[in-house]
C-alpha cells in the first residue's frame, strides 16, 4: 500500500511539474521559419527606405511574413512575461493575425488574435483587434493595449531611430506582404 501511495505521489507532483496542453485554435498548416536574417533584413530594409525618402520624399516598406514573424519572436523572447511565445503572424486579406501560444499557470492553449493595423491622425500605427480566441483560457485584461504595444513596439523598433521626421500614410496587408507608405516630414 505504502508503495502505491509513492508511485502515486510522485506520480502527482510530475504532473504538476509539466505543463497540459488544452487546446486552442489551430496553427497555420505551414509554419514560417523564424530566423535572425530575417529580422535583420526588415531592419536594414527599413533604414534603406528611409534614406530613399530622404531623396524623394515618399517612403514604401513592403515586410513579409518571414520578417515580421522573427521580428516579433525576438522582441518577444526578450521579455520577462510575454503575452505570447513561438508567434506565427499571417497578412492576408487586410489583416495580420498573429498566432501564439499562451500560459496560464500550468496551462497551455494555442491562442489566434486578428487585427486591422491603419494609421492614425498623427501618422503612427493603429491597432484594433477583431478577433481574439484563447481557447479554453480567459481572454486576458488589457488585451488589446498589450497586444498593441506589442505590435507597435515591433513596428517602431523595426523603423528605429531612421524614422525620425517620417509620416506614415498608408498600411495595405496582402497575399503575405504589408507595405507601408509614408512621407518624410
Amino acid at each position: 500500500m505504502k508503495k502505491i501511495f509513492i508511485a502515486l505521489s510522485t506520480l502527482a507532483f510530475a504532473s504538476l511539474a509539466c505543463s497540459i496542453f488544452i487546446g486552442g485554435p489551430a496553427y497555420p498548416d505551414t509554419p514560417i521559419p523564424i530566423s535572425t536574417e530575417a529580422a535583420q533584413n526588415l531592419q536594414d530594409q527599413a533604414r534603406q527606405a528611409i534614406a530613399d525618402g530622404a531623396q524623394t520624399g515618399t517612403v514604401t516598406l513592403q515586410i513579409t511574413e518571414n520578417q515580421l514573424t522573427s521580428y516579433l519572436a525576438f522582441k518577444l523572447d526578450s521579455q520577462a512575461n510575454p503575452l505570447i511565445t513561438d508567434p506565427q503572424v499571417q497578412l492576408r486579406d487586410g489583416q495580420m493575425k498573429v498566432f501564439g501560444k499562451a500560459k496560464r499557470g500550468i496551462f497551455n492553449a494555442n491562442i489566434s488574435i486578428a487585427m486591422n493595423v491603419t494609421v492614425d491622425e498623427q501618422g503612427k500605427p493603429k491597432i484594433e483587434i477583431t478577433q481574439a480566441d484563447f481557447g479554453p483560457l480567459p481572454t486576458p485584461q488589457g488585451l488589446n493595449d498589450a497586444v498593441s504595444a506589442v505590435v507597435g513596439e515591433a513596428f517602431t523598433g523595426s523603423l528605429g531611430p531612421v524614422a525620425t521626421g517620417f509620416r506614415l500614410e498608408s498600411i495595405a496587408i496582402a497575399d503575405g506582404t504589408m507595405t507601408i507608405t509614408g512621407r518624410v516630414k
